[in-house]
């Protein structure tokens, strides 16, 4: 294949997917994220948002400093202190690029910005020409492109390119377009911009009216070689352009579009999981590609036509994506190479440390269940990777409940090599448990969202309960995994007070 039919995958997942609201991630967390994009072969993984925040700023020189594969990009306004920050955020990066913006629509130029065409397209020249002070790599986005004059446009594009973007972005950033539209305007772009065969077209689509990944695709077929998407389709409003979506879009019908990713495709299952743990937002079981019904077949007659051909209600293979075998893959009396090497074939690394307690865990759980998944063993290795530094760890609980009974557990949790414990009484045994370690380590949560799903099938599944918890207006999202309920959610909840101590530990240093 010519690589001028290659689509280049700029991933957002950690800028704009984080953006999505109650979608807050920590430094460690995003490095995970950063770490399984990398192993995915995206091109350009956009790591935050530099000036925005301290925390933004520490993330971006985090993932710069440890990812090598993918190019590390920062988003920055269209001023010299961003780009001063940028530049300092991605100073280690081995591969960077800087993304530099500024709208160009009529409404956000008479109604945020207050300036004329002239000034903007001053403004954005004069920006990339400072960005390229530093980079190499710059890429320029003209802000609600979709809704902006096209001879406008036009003009930005044809600017910025000769003042060094070699990539420039074209954002439906409130999602307005549509597809016949939407690729119109790339064809028109390669038609009456000059200079554009000096950069890479980009297109950045948000799915307000749900057409984000339709319309990416629109712009591919007219000449667009780099899509901007997140994991799962999170970001601002109601998100962006699934990357999952884009990328098997492409592949199976490579027939129509002609392109392709460098995108290994069995780890998307992965990846989708990783940030659906991190930010809490489930993913829907009718969710394309990655659902846990994309590839489940009901009706009688599909189940027929799949047994006697699978493509016939198939057109994709569940092991393309990820998606994981349900046979038994370890027992009781497998050995700790054994769990090694599975979770590695799983697209799982962990430290020597971390392995260690992962095996210790895992051996634990197959003494309670008669078949030990591939997903149970994902949940016990993410459960043990120390993402965090774990302060207080649960030690016991013991729980009274009943229909005429007021609930009451008693928890001891450790920290320091000291125990502590606690017997409190509550609403049910879950209200209980929670009061009791508030009381032991003198922080008390708001509960703001609870749920659990079994990670994998039968009666003796791993739980995976997911907290949202705020402690004095920080919010805190965790997760806990046990083959019992309540103490799954004692350790989601005892994660969360972890995740909030290390936040102001760290703001003391």
């Amino acid at each position: 294949m010519k690589n001028k039919d290659k689509v280049i995958l700029f991933d957002t997942t950690l800028r704009d997917g984080e953006q999505a609201p109650g979608a807050s991630m920590n430094e460690r967390e995003k490095l995970e994220i950063a770490r399984i994009l990398e192993k995915l072969g995206v091109d350009v993984i956009e790591a935050g948002f530099p000036v925005i925040s301290d925390g933004d700023f520490n993330c971006v020189k985090t993932v710069a400093k440890n990812i090598k594969k993918s190019t590390v990009c920062g988003l920055a306004r269209s001023i010299k202190r961003d780009i001063d920050a940028a530049t300092d955020a991605l100073r280690l990066a081995k591969k960077k690029r800087i993304h530099v913006f500024l709208a160009t629509s009529k409404i956000h130029m008479q109604h945020k910005l207050k300036k004329n065409k002239e000034e903007i397209l001053k403004m954005a020249v004069d920006a990339v020409k400072y960005a390229r002070e530093s980079f190499e790599d710059v890429e320029f986005s003209p802000e609600d492109a979709s809704r902006t004059e096209k001879e406008f446009l036009y003009r930005i594009l044809e600017s910025v390119i000769v003042a060094g973007a070699k990539t420039v972005n074209i954002p439906d950033t409130v999602g307005y377009s549509v597809p016949e539209e939407f690729g119109k305007l790339i064809d028109d772009i390669n038609n009456n911009v000059p200079n554009i065969n000096k950069a890479v077209i980009s297109v950045h689509c948000h799915n307000d009216l749900g057409l984000g990944v339709a319309n990416s695709l629109s712009a591919v077929k007219n000449g667009a070689r780099q899509v901007e998407c997140t994991i799962n389709g999170i970001g601002e409003r109601a998100g962006n352009a699934s990357m999952e979506e884009i990328v098997m879009a492409l592949k199976t019908r490579h027939d129509y579009y002609g392109c392709y990713t460098d995108i290994n495709t069995p780890l998307i299952c992965r990846a989708s999981h990783l940030v659906s743990k991190y930010t809490g937002f489930v993913v829907a079981p009718n969710k394309a590609i990655v659902g846990h019904n994309a590839f489940r077949h009901e009706a009688g007659i599909h189940q027929d036509g799949v047994l006697k051909e699978r493509t016939t209600y198939e057109i994709m293979r569940p092991e393309d994506v990820g998606f994981l075998e349900t046979g038994l893959v370890l027992g009781k009396h497998s050995g700790r190479h054994a769990v090694k090497e599975r979770l590695k074939n799983l697209g799982v690394d962990l430290k020597d440390q971390e392995l260690d307690a992962a095996f210790e865990r895992f051996k634990k759980v197959a003494d309670k269940k008669k078949q030990v998944f591939d997903e149970d063993l994902i949940a016990i290795a993410e459960d043990e990777v120390k993402i965090f530094k774990k302060t207080w760890q649960l030690e016991s609980l013991i729980s009274k409940s009943g229909t005429n009974i007021s609930p009451e557990v008693e928890v001891v949790i450790k920290s320091k090599g000291k125990s502590y414990s606690k017997v409190s009484s509550g609403d049910g045994p879950i209200d209980a448990c929670y009061k009791a370690i508030d009381a032991i380590v003198k922080k008390k949560g708001i509960l703001l969202d609870y749920s659990i799903q079994s990670v994998s099938r039968g009666k003796d599944a791993l739980g995976e309960v997911m907290v949202k918890v705020d402690f004095d207006g920080k919010v805190m999202i965790a997760h806990g995994t046990s083959t019992d309920i309540l103490e799954a959610s004692a350790k989601a909840y005892i994660n969360a007070i972890n995740k909030v101590l290390v936040q102001e530990m760290n703001k003391t240093k």
